[in-house]
């Protein structure tokens, strides 16, 4: 099963414990060091149907989202009784739109998302395998304009005592990904405690990092 069946797959059967009921407490404590202002415009890759666009929307004038699974969207927008305009781009994606929020259904790698100021990623590149995890990044870096910034949620564990999504990844592999270019701050690190699942589960150690990496152009 390639990765893109195995998140039809999981948004199809309900498998979705990797989306967040509430918002991102590490978006609310974090993004004011962004320093964004309303009419910056941001991107979250992989967006799912999650309540920090909801957020993200409230603060900016154009939320732009990619998601694989039409479900995830439809979802999304069935359950804040929102109904969004659905154009066909180029037969390869649909763009949902409602008022700030601009989401397109389709593969994150051809998405044409127009360069903005902020990027959000919870759990975008967590959930990319390793071969898949350069040419992502890049990607990334083509939607930021110079000088932008990002909000970044990573996990760190051993990868050979958990098979991911999610993925381990280190903060060694976060500085190799944005290098030069980029100023890379590691904001929070939150190790986990021994009543984790995860930790209990038999993971020898499980932390979620919070970055911000801002673009030096």
């Amino acid at each position: 099963m390639n990765d893109f069946e195995l998140w039809h797959d999981k948004w199809a059967a309900n498998k979705i414990g990797f989306h967040l009921e509430d918002v991102n407490p590490l978006l609310i404590k974090y993004w004011d060091r962004l320093s964004p202002k309303r009419e910056d415009t941001v991107f979250v890759p992989l967006c799912g149907k999650s309540e920090d666009l909801v957020w993200l929307a409230q603060r900016h004038e154009d939320i732009q989202g990619v998601e694989l699974s039409q479900i995830a969207v439809r979802s999304f927008f069935a359950e804040h009784f929102y109904t969004p305009m659905v154009t066909p781009i180029s037969g390869q994606f649909e763009l949902y739109q409602f008022d700030e929020l601009n989401i397109y259904v389709g593969d994150y790698f051809t998405a044409p998302i127009q360069p903005v100021e902020l990027i959000y990623d919870r759990a975008a590149l967590i959930a990319m395998p390793e071969e898949l995890r350069v040419q992502y990044v890049e990607k990334l870096k083509q939607s930021l304009k110079p000088g932008g910034r990002i909000l970044l949620i990573t996990l760190d564990y051993v990868q050979s005592e958990m098979a991911g999504p999610p993925y381990s990844v280190p903060s060694s592999e976060v500085a190799q990904h944005f290098g030069d270019e980029f100023e890379v701050t590691l904001l929070e690190r939150d190790e986990a405690d021994s009543n984790h699942r995860r930790i209990q589960q038999g993971l020898t150690r499980f932390a979620e990092e919070a970055w911000l990496i801002t673009h030096q152009g």
